[in-house]
């Protein structure tokens, strides 16, 4: 009895003492233990935390304080705004001494989903202290790339810190990167390269585009031209592969490769700087030292020799267009025979010359030994006469019937023309003159074989040449030969598939080898074929023969392809590359006023382009504020008017922000 009042006394005076100080409220005296090291500061000062008879203020006290968690309950992001409501107590109590944990945290069992940053790939391996270091608090770990992966960042920050354009989660290495978006788009060989070929060092914008900046090594080898043709190997060299060149020297220049030119090299001719020092295109240019007449014949080498040999002279060179024609034996003689010195033109042309041994007479019948000796034999001694004449016999005419051409007795008053006794075997009659020798021979009329059509306006070559083609293939009227056109069109109309849409310059891709056999280079038409283009089959776009009605838009080929339905438009590249259809890239942020952020990630682009596109537009307009697609989604009736980003945010609609705690949402008038 005495203990129990003696209890009952020393609580009353601690009461009164409790009462009695200023500085000490009840609290402080009935406190159940110390408040950790962090909040040891409101030891003394209860109502920082706790408010009289009213437990559930507790949580507001919590948030004035730790204002991070409490904007993250109110706006439901973070790990504590997914969290169901519950107070702060029952997770984080104190008043267990200086050093107790009020934050226990599982490593091993934590749901990182459940905050604004979720695990993915790689990132779920990693150990939580490489992201998150002692003695900081784990909101503060940084949420972009950079500033975990500095040290990966081979670029040295040159390309910024969006490391997520190029790398994903599930590895660092290799990167994802969409090289056709960039200033140099990866085609043929280029394609398969890998990326440090040409990026050295890991240097990606100081990367040079010219070819020289990769293939130097290709232009200074053993092969190469050692930068005597300039920096423009795109010029003969194409992207498919570096070898074979693919200059067309025949379409780019005034010089056309033939015979032994088409095996050349380069060099060969091309002895310096291809742009600085111009060439020549005379044969003499290149085979002066070739030359053993020393110039006394000219620089027209081509007019004995060949390009199949320089040394293949004997059946280029026509002897009859000399002063000396070459008929009979002469035929038959080496040119050495006659020709003692490589200077040509000083070879005499009498006969005495070379026949001063076979002249038995010596001298007295003079030099004038044609007179009587004939070219086809020194002993074949004409009966006298004709050949003595001013029309020497030759072919058929030595078995001529004499009354036939000498229809007086004035011989010499006979005219020596060709037309004046064969004018009624002229079919031309008479429009290609009276020469009638410059096609028809002494042997026979018929054929003439003397003709060379190279000779002409037309030169014969491939299959337009004897004996694939007749002359009355092209020449259906003898009389009329040189009106016969020369354009391709005038005999190949009815072979023209493409109806005359392409024009009549059929040459441009026809060769005359062969009709069927094509020269088209599709890279100088309006359409460049690129990608996948390459692999097409030319019928796949050209539907008939009529080339130009192919379509040039991607709408025109790929309207099967196109999901959207024509509400994108029709400009189908501004999303789609040639390289695949499936590989498509559109920066909303960058091309257009409206960037995509929050909710906007994730939608198809038909929720908010739902319309087709009006004729002549690349896509249906749509309004950039928020009620262009929200209008359904305002319960407020335009109330609040348009701006509707003042209270939502494009994580989520019926997520409202307030400016303050102590303004209210707006409420829809009733």
């Amino acid at each position: 009895m005495h203990s129990a009042l003696r209890r009952l006394i020393a609580a009353c005076a601690l009461l009164l003492a409790a009462a009695a100080a200023p500085a000490q409220g009840i609290e402080s005296v009935l406190r159940p233990g110390e408040l950790i090291r962090g909040h040891a500061k409101w030891d003394d000062d209860c109502a920082q935390c706790h408010v009289r008879f009213d437990r559930a203020a507790q949580n507001e006290r919590c948030m004035a304080c730790h204002q991070d968690v409490g904007a993250d309950v109110r706006q439901h992001t973070g790990f504590h705004g997914r969290q169901r409501p519950q107070p702060c107590r029952g997770c984080h109590t104190d008043h267990k001494g200086r050093d107790a944990r009020i934050v226990l945290l599982d490593e091993k069992r934590f749901d990182h989903a459940q905050t604004d940053y979720a695990l993915r790939g790689r990132h779920r391996e990693v150990a939580c202290s490489q992201c998150h270091p002692a003695g900081r608090k784990h909101r503060q770990a940084p949420a972009d790339c950079a500033s975990c992966h500095r040290r990966d960042d081979v670029h040295k920050g040159s390309l910024g810190n969006a490391c997520a354009d190029c790398h994903g989660e599930a590895g660092w290495k290799p990167a994802r990167f969409d090289h056709d978006r960039t200033r140099f788009a990866l085609a043929g060989r280029h394609a398969d390269a890998k990326c440090a070929d040409c990026h050295r060092g890991g240097a990606l914008r100081e990367t040079p585009r010219e070819c020289i900046g990769c293939h130097r090594k290709d232009d200074d080898g053993a092969r190469g031209h050692r930068g005597r043709y300039g920096p423009k190997c795109e010029s003969c060299h194409g992207t498919q592969a570096w070898k074979p060149h693919r200059f067309n020297h025949e379409a780019e220049t005034r010089f056309a490769l033939r015979g032994k030119h088409r095996s050349a090299e380069c060099g060969a001719c091309h002895t310096g700087a291809l742009y600085r020092d111009k060439l020549g295109s005379a044969c003499i240019d290149c085979h002066r030292r070739d030359d053993k007449h020393q110039g006394a014949l000219g620089r027209d080498c081509q007019a004995c020799h060949g390009e199949r040999d320089w040394k293949e002279t004997g059946g280029r060179f026509d002897h009859d267009r000399t002063r000396f024609a070459l008929l009979g034996r002469h035929r038959d003689v080496r040119c050495a025979d006659c020709h003692r010195d490589t200077r040509y033109r000083d070879t005499p042309s009498t006969c005495i010359a070379c026949h001063r041994q076979d002249d038995r007479h010596r001298p007295s019948l003079g030099e004038d030994c044609a007179a009587c000796h004939a070219e086809r034999g020194w002993k074949d001694v004409a009966r006298l006469d004709h050949d003595k004449t001013r029309f020497v016999l030759r072919g058929r005419h030595r078995d001529t019937k004499c009354a036939a051409c000498h229809r007086s007795a004035d011989y010499r008053a006979t005219p020596t023309d060709c037309a004046a006794c064969h004018r009624t075997d002229d079919r031309h009659a008479g429009t290609l003159g009276p020469r009638c020798a410059d096609c028809h021979g002494e042997a026979a009329w018929k054929p003439a074989p003397a003709f060379d059509h190279q000779r002409t306006r037309f030169a014969l070559r491939g299959a337009h040449a004897a004996p694939r083609i007749a002359c009355r293939d092209c020449h259906a009227d003898a009389k009329h030969y040189r009106d016969t056109p020369r354009d391709c069109i005038a005999c190949h109309r009815r072979d023209d598939s493409h109806a005359g849409q392409l024009g009549e310059r059929c040459e441009a891709c026809h060769a005359d080898t062969r009709w069927l056999d094509v020269r088209f280079d599709h890279a100088r038409a309006r359409f460049a074929l690129l990608g996948r283009h390459l692999a097409v089959e030319c019928g796949a776009c050209h539907k008939s023969k009529r080339y130009r009605e192919a379509p040039r838009d991607c709408d025109g080929c790929h309207r099967a392809d196109d999901r959207h339905q024509l509400r994108l438009g029709s400009a189908c590249d501004s999303c789609h590359n040639a390289r695949s259809w499936r590989l498509w890239s559109f920066d909303h942020a960058r091309r257009t006023r409206f960037a995509l952020d929050g909710a906007h990630l994730k939608l198809a682009c038909e929720r908010c382009h739902a319309a087709p596109a009006p004729r002549g537009q690349p896509i249906a307009p749509i309004g950039g504020g928020c009620l262009a697609c929200h209008q359904r989604d305002d319960r407020h009736d335009g109330a609040f008017g348009a701006q509707c980003e003042r209270c939502h945010d494009t994580g989520d609609w019926k997520r409202i922000r307030h400016r303050g705690s102590e303004t209210p949402a707006p409420r829809a008038p009733s």
